[in-house]
């Protein structure tokens, strides 16, 4: 660890271009006296403590990662920092396989004196911009006439949702304006599930394109959408910021990174009903603060009792009931009472005394995933290869996890509040949306959402294990995205009861006769040009032509 306002001079090798390294360094030694920069090699008179690559173009990857590796191993143990120019033709998936410490895209001088701090302290700085939506760093695929017309369907129903959600917040004094705007949103989603069941598959990878709080954008739906290519965040550019390179650190950057999405509010784009959107937006914000809150005791704990000795998933299993009580009882408050029975009763008590906390979401991946690196710094597998947890991608990929835990904590927690709510008028007001205070919203909500757990359970998670697909929920930017992730689940599949074997067996037996009909198809699709052409043709040209001759005879006889 270098301190950079130390008396003496820091020296850094800066590689660059000439102009462009003359600039860089007059500016960075023009802003620290105590620092060093050097242009060329012959010119150190120790090891530099920060080695600086920056590159005008950039045409391969493959290229500058050997450059890269070359000099982290003449410099080592100095990290080495590259920056990129402005525009480039990569996407940030692509960029992120660098495999450097530092990696800024077109930075300022305060953001490089910040990256050159961070690094020199042992930290690592990762800033891209977003990159444009060209077809050489999006690739897109040929949409049929069924994607263009969700898609299109898609971008008009959700651009009518958002108006009336700004419309409805806050609600209108009017009841009737409010009545005609709940009416027309409920309307608008029905249609949207509609287009979904007709043009959609089972599951889509669905980027919401219109967040709120931005600017329109173009939807683009992925219909073979793997989460383990698709993990950064390719809308606001990544900025991934670690003052030390080990768990601790990389748990408090994904920590603080979900907490700033959940600031922003939380903005639904699964496709389907959530129960967290029953509550309202500032006990929806509580609840998931305070999950996060509990998960960092959790890990506190869990790395002071070492638990090498114990497995994880016994002692994480061991607290998780914990975890969800105290969530619960920090987003109803203490303190709060509300009126029940003709008295007063603590809110906190009787969501706990009558909710069941310690349901199981089959979907939740294994939490050894998730817990092993940010609590025993175990490698993160991606794509096929192990990286530190420190890595930009494999930081990523542990956030998307976490993101997903909480979201379906959430979920499990929101269901048994309106399970309470439904034999408590009162709690209605303080704790969930205006809309539903009504008994009948509410049981409407409610059986909604037990006949979409009942097609969930019985027909597409079936179809998911048969595919080996794990419905995973993103966190990002206040908006819940859904992830398909391919990874083997042929133990889960042995494991279904009798009725979802036989959907999944449907699923075989379709593949196994799908090249049979089509070829069936074929033929009988020849045979009919056949008898078209070859027979009805050719009797239609000779009974045409009989007439034509008797008419011919007919007028040379007159």
């Amino acid at each position: 660890m270098v301190n950079l306002a130390d008396s003496t001079s820091t020296q850094i090798l800066l590689l660059a271009p000439d102009l462009l390294g003359e600039s860089l360094a007059l500016q960075l030694s023009s802003a620290n006296p105590n620092l060093d920069v050097i242009l060329r090699t012959d010119q150190l008179s120790r090891h530099p403590v920060l080695v600086i690559l920056s590159v005008e173009s950039l045409e391969t990857l493959s290229t500058l990662q050997l450059e890269l590796k070359r000099l982290q191993e003449h410099w080592q143990p100095a990290p080495v920092m590259l920056i990129l120019p402005a525009q480039l033709r990569f996407n940030a998936n692509e960029l992120l396989s660098l495999d450097c410490p530092g990696l800024l895209q077109d930075p300022d001088l305060v953001t490089l004196q910040a990256a050159i701090t961070t690094l020199c302290g042992g930290g690592r700085v990762v800033r891209l911009n977003a990159a444009p939506d060209s077809p050489d760093s999006i690739p897109q695929a040929t949409m049929g006439l069924g994607q263009w017309l969700l898609v299109s369907g898609l971008q008009q129903i959700d651009n009518d949702l958002r108006l009336i959600e700004a419309f409805l917040n806050p609600p209108p004094k009017n009841e009737l304006s409010r009545l005609l705007m709940e009416g027309r949103q409920r309307e608008l989603r029905s249609a949207r599930d509609f287009l979904f069941w007709i043009w959609g598959p089972l599951q889509v990878g669905l980027r919401n394109p219109f967040p709120k709080n931005r600017p329109a954008q173009k939807a683009r739906i992925n219909f073979d959408f793997d989460a383990s290519r698709q993990i950064s965040a390719e809308a606001a550019g990544t900025v991934i910021c670690l003052s030390e390179r080990n768990a601790v650190a990389v748990w408090g950057a994904i920590r603080q990174r979900l907490s700033d999405s959940v600031e922003r509010g939380l903005s639904n784009s699964t496709g389907s009903l959530l129960a967290i959107e029953s509550l309202n937006p500032e006990r929806r914000r509580d609840l998931l603060l305070a999950l996060l809150n509990q998960l960092d005791q959790v890990m506190k704990r869990l790395r002071q009792a070492n638990s090498t000795e114990t497995p994880l998933n016994d002692s994480w299993l061991t607290l998780e009931s914990e975890l969800r009580e105290q969530a619960l009882r920090s987003m109803a408050g203490n303190y709060v009472r509300l009126p029940r029975g003709g008295e007063l009763k603590p809110v906190a008590d009787q969501l706990l005394a009558t909710a069941n906390l310690k349901g199981i979401d089959q979907e939740l991946p294994d939490p050894q995933r998730m817990l092993a690196p940010l609590l025993l710094d175990r490698p993160v597998l991606v794509e096929g290869q192990l990286l530190p947890a420190d890595a930009p991608r494999a930081l990523l990929q542990l956030e998307m996890l976490v993101g997903n835990w909480l979201v379906r904590t959430a979920e499990i927690i929101s269901a048994e509040v309106l399970g309470t709510c439904g034999e408590w008028p009162e709690l209605r007001r303080f704790l969930l949306n205006q809309h539903l205070i009504s008994t009948r919203e509410l049981e409407r909500l409610r059986n909604q959402l037990n006949t979409q757990a009942r097609w969930q359970n019985w027909i597409q998670r079936p179809i998911q294990l048969y595919e080996s697909k794990r419905l995973l929920y993103r966190l990002r930017d206040g908006i819940i995205e859904p992830l398909l992730l391919t990874e083997p689940r042929d133990e889960e599949l042995s494991e279904l009861g009798w009725w979802q074997q036989q959907v999944a067996l449907l699923l075989e037996a379709r593949d196994a006769l799908a090249p049979s009909m089509q070829s069936l198809i074929k033929r009988i699709g020849d045979l009919m040009v056949v008898v078209l052409t070859q027979v009805l043709g050719r009797a239609i040209g000779l009974v045409g032509r009989g007439i034509a001759q008797g008419m011919g005879r007919s007028l040379r006889g007159g």
